[in-house]
């Protein structure tokens, strides 16, 4: 098994060192969609991943959310898609564990395939009758590429209709997070449909026994591409209050009231918590709206939209949303509970600080939490800055992160520092037979007879621009 390693926290590289996609030899269509979105420089989990993957490679791809997996997956995809006959049947089936991530990168997969015809259809749980109609055709006729969640797929497979005989490629994102949810059964049934030969990527934030087993069983000799993982991203200013349980309302109030907050999601560890935290926030006259798996479709779609568009400036969540929210202009990030393992909490506070912006994210700590943060705190390497509870809430407990339980204590250890749409496949002129113009590149000739996408580009010079962008995900 091969290995490719970043050292550097968070998996960022100077700008200078990264990677342009230019460089990175794909279909020239593909680049003209990366081009007019403003994308130049790969992310380093893309520069890396992404050649081994046009090569074929299967892939096990270790990084924290935020560091352009989406991107690293999607392009050696339809680069591979570009080169196959345009048979009417599903060439790559993404696995994810949310809706909400199957609807981010269906968004991300019409982008990239603008300019190319690549199809593309996000399936997943809780639509109307209508929607699985809709679903069962794209499976039958042939979207190019399906991103599905492992139930309703199941639902699909199990009325035998599904031909995944020409599958080029599986994907599984965010594979920890589906062990989590206790989907381990599943994925393993929807890779007994797909073809023997395809490729297999696989993404996954972290990497506990578990992952190991299911990388061992669906990947064939891959390539490993890690980055550093659990550490946040240097932009985050990090913080923490030290408190009783019931100072949390205020102390939340104040913190999103003093900082006027445009875009910030407060993350609770339970779905009851969000009505409370909803109510109190409502009471306090600070506008805001909630997010959990007990939420419709249709209202959690409309809940969501609003929050991008900025008409709710808070969205009060559980973990549905941390790995799968893709919005680059989140200023705060707080953490009403305490995550219940160490990596949600890097996974939490991500959502901030991306696309070169600066961001914060807060922590409120209570007696029962404190040995868990002092975990966190343990795994990041780093301790947060303890922030000051207002005098006029009371006292406050001392912070101790050998602590078990509940005690209390003055104010001392509170102080602290820190302060698709292109219009269809475009065959042009029929691609039959003939060499596959790759702009210079030129790779060898497919055989004759069959209608092929990818289609032959004049070569020269890329078009001009400074420095660019690198696209999250």
């Amino acid at each position: 098994m091969e290995e490719h390693n970043d050292e550097h926290a968070g998996g960022e590289k100077p700008a200078e060192a990264r990677v342009r996609f230019e460089d990175l030899d794909l279909h020239p269509d593909i680049e003209d969609g990366l081009w007019s979105m403003g994308f130049e420089t790969a992310t380093p989990i893309q520069g890396q991943a992404i050649p081994h993957a046009i090569k074929g490679k299967d892939i096990l791809g270790i990084a924290q959310t935020g560091t352009g997996k989406t991107a690293a997956f999607l392009l050696p995809t339809m680069d591979r898609i570009m080169d196959t006959p345009n048979d009417g049947k599903v060439k790559a089936l993404v696995v994810v564990p949310t809706r909400e991530l199957a609807i981010q990168i269906d968004q991300a997969a019409q982008g990239f395939a603008y300019y190319t015809g690549i199809t593309s259809l996000a399936i997943y749980g809780g639509g109307t009758g209508k929607e699985f109609a809709q679903e069962k055709k794209a499976l039958t006729e042939g979207a190019d590429i399906i991103v599905v969640t492992p139930g309703r797929m199941l639902s699909h497979l199990t009325l035998g209709y599904v031909d995944l005989s020409s599958l080029e490629v599986l994907i599984l994102d965010e594979a920890d997070r589906m062990l989590d949810m206790g989907f381990h059964q599943d994925i393993m049934r929807i890779a007994t449909h797909c073809r023997e030969e395809r490729q297999t990527l696989l993404f996954s934030a972290t990497m506990p026994d578990r992952m190991r087993t299911l990388a061992h069983d669906l990947l064939n000799d891959p390539v490993t591409v890690q980055l550093a993982l659990s550490k946040p991203a240097a932009k985050v200013k990090q913080g923490a209050y030290i408190l009783f349980d019931h100072q949390k309302d205020a102390v939340l109030v104040d913190v999103l009231k003093e900082r006027n907050v445009k875009s910030g999601i407060v993350f609770t560890s339970r779905k009851r918590t969000v009505g409370q935290v909803v109510r109190a926030l409502q009471k306090a006259g600070i506008k805001c709206g909630r997010m959990s798996s007990d939420l419709e479709q249709s209202e959690r779609e409309e809940v969501m939209l609003a929050f991008r568009q900025q008409k709710l400036p808070i969205l009060v969540a559980t973990d549905v949303v941390s790995r799968g929210i893709d919005i680059d202009s989140i200023e705060l990030v707080v953490n009403y509970d305490v995550p219940p393992n160490e990596e949600d909490y890097v996974h939490r506070i991500g959502r901030t600080a991306r696309a070169e912006r600066k961001g914060e994210g807060i922590t409120l700590v209570t007696p029962d939490d404190m040995r868990r943060f002092g975990k966190i705190e343990k795994l990041i390497e780093k301790e947060v800055p303890k922030l000051q509870v207002p005098e006029a809430l009371g006292d406050t407990p001392r912070y101790d992160p050998k602590s078990s339980g509940s005690r209390g204590g003055g104010r001392g250890g509170n102080r602290g520092g820190g302060g698709r749409h292109g219009g269809g496949r475009r065959h042009g002129g029929g691609y039959s037979g003939g060499g596959r113009g790759k702009g210079s590149h030129g790779k060898g000739g497919q055989g004759g007879g069959k209608n092929f996408r990818r289609k032959g580009k004049p070569s020269g010079g890329r078009r001009g621009g400074s420095g660019g962008q690198s696209q999250g995900g």
